[in-house]
């Protein structure tokens, strides 16, 4: 009877301790970093706040997430590359920026391999489907651990100088691209003049004369306040971008099962609200745009079609650097 009592004691003890040194039951809180680079009110901004304020109630304040946005420490690039070293736990890169890291993100920059109008259909393929699967393997790859794939948007052609209508207006003109060398070839095959520069730069060298344009999201835009430069844009939508949070896999592989769940289910919650509020912020800072003066022009379906053809042959300049199965993952939602 005595060593039944003992055994039941012993038994007892080990529960108590393991509940006692698991992760969000510990006393001590869990702080995690997460650096992006997107301003204030931004959408993507916005989500990365909600899923603090998440991640933090559901854990009661066990786990914590200090935010660093709007390139406080650094571009995406840079701090994905603190992530990857592990003097960072978490960032946030935009999909042509991850390029610098796996060949397999420039799929999302081919121009027009995506449509808003599939829009729920990739995002089912990259939250439960084969794409998500895929790309998470090619994170693990290189140190990276995706948590959630975050709505940025489709990129228009802004400028500061001259109206981006057609695709003779972009002819020589001076663009901003990110260091992505499929958004690189893109701007050549529309005759423009690519100047790859750190997002935290691009205003100054908007300011200065550096570059003639971008392209980027209206939102994104208005946020960063580049409208005080800018004088024309267009809807182009020439390339979609995701904006991507990713955790070191050691740190991730080394917390504890119950707050590596809670990421990621904070994480699915997150992109619920996220999405879901972009579409609204877009329309509004266009019109924002509109009413600052920037003429936004509406590109004609045979506009349209020209980008599309110009641009098409990009595609077949990096077949050999995106799989052929990848590429027909995101083809497979376009439908």
């Amino acid at each position: 009877m005595r060593n039944r009592v003992t055994a039941l004691l012993v038994a007892l003890l080990a529960m108590v301790t393991l509940l006692a040194t698991s992760g969000i039951a510990q006393a001590k809180a869990i702080t995690l970093r997460l650096a992006h680079p997107m301003a204030p009110g931004n959408n993507v901004t916005l989500g990365y706040e909600k899923f603090k304020e998440i991640v933090e109630k559901k854990s009661e304040g066990k786990v914590k997430i200090q935010l660093f946005g709007n390139c406080m420490l650094g571009s995406d690039r840079v701090t994905m590359e603190a992530v990857q070293r592990g003097t960072l736990e978490m960032a946030s890169s935009s999909s042509p920026n991850m390029a610098n890291f796996s060949p397999m993100f420039m799929v999302f920059d081919l121009p027009y391999i995506t449509s808003p109008t599939h829009q729920k259909n990739l995002y089912e393929a990259l939250d439960s489907g084969d794409l998500g699967k895929y790309l998470s393997a090619e994170s693990e790859k290189i140190g990276l651990k995706p948590i959630m794939f975050s709505e940025y948007g489709y990129r228009n052609f802004v400028s500061r100088t001259a109206p981006v209508t057609n695709v003779a207006s972009l002819a020589n003109m001076k663009v901003r691209t990110t260091d992505s060398p499929v958004e690189v070839a893109v701007a050549k095959a529309l005759t423009m003049n690519p100047a790859p520069i750190a997002w935290g730069e691009v205003y100054t060298a908007l300011q200065q004369g550096t570059v003639d344009g971008e392209g980027n999201t209206f939102s994104l835009l208005y946020d960063a306040k580049h409208n005080e430069v800018l004088k024309f844009a267009n809807d182009s939508a020439h390339n979609y971008s995701m904006h991507i949070l990713m955790i070191n896999a050691k740190v991730f592989a080394g917390l504890p099962t119950d707050v590596q769940q809670l990421l990621v289910d904070a994480g699915k919650e997150t992109l619920v609200y996220q999405r879901g509020i972009t579409n609204e912020l877009e329309t509004k800072a266009k019109q924002k745009f509109i009413e600052g003066g920037i003429k936004v022009h509406t590109l004609t379906a045979e506009e349209r079609a020209e980008y599309v053809k110009l641009t098409r042959p990009v595609w077949d300049l990096f077949a050999d650097r995106i799989p052929k199965h990848l590429l027909d993952l995101v083809l497979a939602t376009q439908k």
